[in-house]
């Protein structure tokens, strides 16, 4: 049922050529012995691992999906999964990335991150329990007691516990400030919460034998809003002292959704009945301490949409090669068949270039913005830090919600690719479309994200931060400007970013009059600064490409075309944004509601 090859080559291109990676770890002791052969050997068992265990999982997962049992409230994943996360635990590999005095392997992020995509592309159903599980693990590393940490992340490091994420409240989800949910402290220390929560991903499940969730709730007193919302530590089963499981808690799985996609992975329902739990940080602080959980999630969320776009186009790919229909335009190119392979038609290359092209500059954007955590976490240097800090912070929301928007964009042109047979569910694409659809909608929606970008990160700090990104666009465009072969490439880069300066700016200024102007202009502009960051990188992979084009290896030819096709085809659409983001917010606030 289709295919899926790990994209080693590219991947080893944007580690090695064009971010040079193993230069930039040594720069971090924790990392200086992480070298190139470490860094190829672990993708290339990771693309074992995820072709041949997990990607036959996919389409069957999707066609069972889960099973709820009302009696013991227990939820059982597809055939397959609990076998192949057995696999996973064995192998090492959720411990990949974490720290060592867990039981961690102590890699960078930017490595992880690379075998996160495989996961996604070979089956995000699957791979959003170990995901979460991570995020539960980065959460607590930060925030919690030396107790919890002693207790838990050696669980969650070994994967023999996962975790979860529960905010979303029924009445309530983005507005997590309207949440009802209540924690009563207890005289040992701990706290009995109450409540419920929905769209819990891998809430219940058989993978492993313990789920720590992360619960927000209030506690007696606490001030409305956002301001009074406390974080828990609420496990499924209470732990020995000796690190077994003990006395089953009081979270139990009311239900799981029926969902468009994503199948394979339980979104459930979570009902609190008193369950124990413990506090993480401070009372009424956290949300600071979910947000390290909830931009984790958005990564990652972006890095399931770039995985889908992969493995789309990559069957698609092999689909348009295969399949015969009408004859070249100009002129027959397989006399020997009764009709030409459909790639000779031009609007069925444009639909695999398109996905081509928005794969690979995902793949570039993640895998810069996870190697800036890995300076953010683990330099030297506390400016470099904060740099880092500052970038993460700034295109977290262009993550995940530029590469999933292009992901719903690009896996719909490829299940076109197909035809007729594109819909029909025995060859997968459909899967991927929907599978790709809901990404937009969770861990925090796009326009969420957008407002985020615009609201937060640019206007809020009078975009410094924007500015400061901008100055890397302005000092690569000035050095490579005079250089006529990258012309094509710089000129156009250098045109959007004035234009989104001037952009920023104007939006910035109406801002201040009406508030509304923001929530008018935020999403066609996160896409006018997603081009830009595309932009940027694709004309530095142009330019590396550029002097290895004569090299034998038809890998940078390739590129190079891609890259020619990102600046003719998908960057004018900045054209249109621009002009919609300008427009501003009359157009939509005027007509009276009664009148819709």
């Amino acid at each position: 049922m289709g295919q899926y090859v790990a994209p080693l080559r590219d991947m080893h291109f944007l580690l090695h050529e064009f971010l040079n990676v193993t230069d930039e770890l040594k720069q971090m002791p924790k990392f200086e012995d992480v070298d190139a052969d470490i860094i190829n050997q672990v993708l290339e068992e990771g693309a074992k691992f995820t072709q041949n265990v997990l990607f036959p999982l996919n389409h069957s997962g999707d066609r069972e999906g889960c099973h709820y049992d009302a009696a013991t409230k227990s939820v059982t994943t597809p055939k397959g999964f609990k076998e192949a996360y057995k696999q996973y635990v064995e192998g090492g590999w959720a411990a990949l990335a974490c720290d060592p005095e867990y039981g961690g392997q102590g890699l960078p992020i930017v490595v992880n991150n690379s075998f996160y995509e495989m996961l996604n592309s070979s089956n995000q159903a699957w791979s959003m329990y170990p995901g979460l599980s991570h995020g539960a693990y980065e959460c607590l590393l930060e925030h919690g007691t030396d107790e919890q940490k002693k207790t838990y992340l050696p669980k969650l490091v070994s994967g023999d516990w996962t975790g979860t994420m529960c905010l979303t409240e029924s009445h309530c989800g983005t507005d997590l400030g309207m949440l009802r949910s209540k924690a009563l402290p207890q005289e040992d220390g701990s706290w009995l919460i109450t409540g419920s929560k929905i769209f819990i991903s891998a809430g219940e499940h058989d993978m492993s034998e313990n789920i720590i969730h992360l619960v927000l709730a209030r506690v007696p007193d606490a001030p409305e809003g956002s301001k009074g919302i406390s974080l828990f530590l609420v496990p499924k089963f209470l732990p020995n002292a000796d690190g077994t499981i003990g006395e089953r808690n009081n979270i139990t799985c009311g239900a799981i959704e029926e969902k468009m996609g994503i199948h394979g992975n339980s979104t459930c329902q979570m009902n609190l009945d008193g369950a124990r739990g413990w506090i993480i940080g401070q009372p009424n602080k956290g949300l600071n301490a979910m947000f390290v959980f909830m931009n984790a999630a958005r990564l990652g969320v972006g890095m399931q949409s770039l995985g889908l776009t992969e493995v789309a186009y990559q069957n698609a790919l092999v689909y348009a090669k295969d399949r015969i229909q009408m004859r070249s335009l100009s002129g027959v190119k397989a006399p020997e068949k009764q009709a030409d392979p459909i790639i000779v038609h031009a609007d069925v290359r444009r639909m695999l270039l398109t996905g081509k092209a928005y794969a690979e500059g995902a793949r570039a954007f993640s895998s810069y913005v996870a190697l800036q955590i890995d300076r953010e976490l683990n330099h030297p240097d506390e400016e470099v830090r904060k740099e880092a800090a500052d970038e993460v912070a700034l295109l977290t929301p262009v993550i995940k919600a530029f590469i999933t928007d292009n992901a719903w964009i690009a896996t719909s042109e490829a299940m076109q690719v197909y035809g007729g047979h594109g819909y029909i569910s025995e060859w997968g694409m459909e899967q991927y479309v929907r599978d790709a659809r809901i990404n937009l909608i969770y861990e925090g929606t796009n326009t969420i994200q957008s407002l985020d970008l615009l609201g937060r990160k640019v206007l809020m700090d009078n975009g410094a931060k924007l500015r400061k990104f901008g100055e890397k666009i302005k000092t690569f465009v000035e050095e490579n400007g005079t250089d006529e072969a990258l012309s094509e490439f710089i000129t156009p880069l250098g045109d959007l970013g004035d234009k989104v300066t001037k952009l920023t700016m104007e939006i910035g200024m109406k801002a201040f009059q009406n508030p509304d102007e923001v929530g008018a202009a935020a999403v066609p502009y996160l896409r006018v600064v997603g081009h830009l960051i595309y932009s940027y990188f694709f004309a530095q992979m142009a330019k590396i490409a550029l002097a290895k084009e004569d090299s034998g290896d038809n890998f940078y030819k390739a590129k190079l075309a891609t890259a020619r096709f990102y600046f003719a085809r998908l960057q004018p659409e900045t054209a249109t944004l621009i002009r919609q983001a300008r427009s501003g917010s009359a157009n939509l606030m005027a007509l009276d509601a009664d009148l819709f």
